[in-house]
Formats: C-alpha cells, structure tokens, sequence
C-alpha cells in the first residue's frame, strides 16, 4: 500500500468518524429536547412559605400533566389523572421499587374492568408536597414509564388550571 493510499484510507475513516460523531451529538440534543417536550416539569417550579407549599405545572405539549416526584424516596415520573381513583402504578415499575402486591381487585377504567393489586405507599412526594401511606395500585396490563397520579394523593390538595399551567397547593 503506498503512502498516498494510506493517507486517504485515514482520511475516508476521519469523515466517517466525524459523521458518527456528528450523528451522535444530534440525538442526544433531540432525546433531551423531546423528553423536556413530554415532560416540561423535570425541574419542578414551588414556593414553600411556612406550612403552605404549592407546586406549578406545564402542561406537556399532548395536554398532559407530567412531573417528576418520588415513591418511597425513589424517583418516578407522574402523570396526573383526576379521572383516576388512586395511584397506579405500571407492574414494571412496582418492581424496580420494591413494591408488595396485596389484595386484587378490579378496576373499572376507560378500556374496562381489569384486575390490579392493592399496594400501600409510604411516601409520596411531588416537589415539597410529601404525602403518607397513601393507597395505590399495581398493574400488570399498563405498559407505560409513568405512573398516573390518582385522586388518593391528589384530594389531599387544592389545585386550580388557568391556560396551561396547574397551580397545586396543600395547606
């Protein structure tokens, strides 16, 4: 192989690299970018002034509400559900936080009745808003990376939606 060969075998992996490289940079920006699209509160916005603590959610770019918070001190993504009864919580999801499945009941939801299994959690935070031993569910059939945040946490608030932002307070 002559010099000049060589030099341009170096030069053609050189551009390959730098495509990779380049290709590589853009999906991490994109990855970041579209997360912060589904969920625009992975920094969550509150004030907490003596007792009273309030947190203030965007709406996601699908007309959702999703937040980071924490079960049991691990931290989880929520999407609010005031349609939904308690906490639930995909089965996946209930493994890798150590869970325990109690009793199983069924659940009506909008694709019908399922069944899930009752679990208590002992801690529920969404910012400064820590609730305890607050009734939940898991379940087998939900395949998602969110748990819906359900009426058992949510009733213990006051929360208010004005265009696209929710304001949730606990007094």
């Amino acid at each position: 192989m002559t010099e000049e060969n060589f030099q341009k075998r170096i030069g053609n992996w050189m551009v390959v690299l730098g495509w990779i490289l380049a290709m590589g940079l853009l999906s991490m920006y994109f990855s970041k970018y579209l997360d912060k699209q589904n969920n625009p509160n992975q920094n969550l916005a509150f004030n907490q002034t003596g007792i009273d603590k309030e947190v203030e959610l965007q709406r996601n770019r699908y007309g959702h509400y999703v937040a980071n918070g924490t079960i049991n001190n691990q931290p989880v993504v929520f999407m609010l559900d005031t349609g939904a009864t308690s906490i639930s919580i995909p089965e996946k999801i209930a493994q890798r936080l150590n869970l325990k499945a109690g009793l199983k009941m069924i659940v009506d939801t909008a694709n019908g009745e399922i069944d899930v299994y009752a679990t208590t959690l002992d801690r529920v935070g969404l910012g400064p808003i820590v609730l305890s031993n607050i009734n939940a569910n898991i379940n087998p059939y939900f395949e998602g990376d969110e748990i819906l945040l359900g009426m058992s946490f949510l009733k213990h608030l006051h929360f208010s939606q004005e265009g696209d932002k929710l304001l949730i307070r606990q007094y």
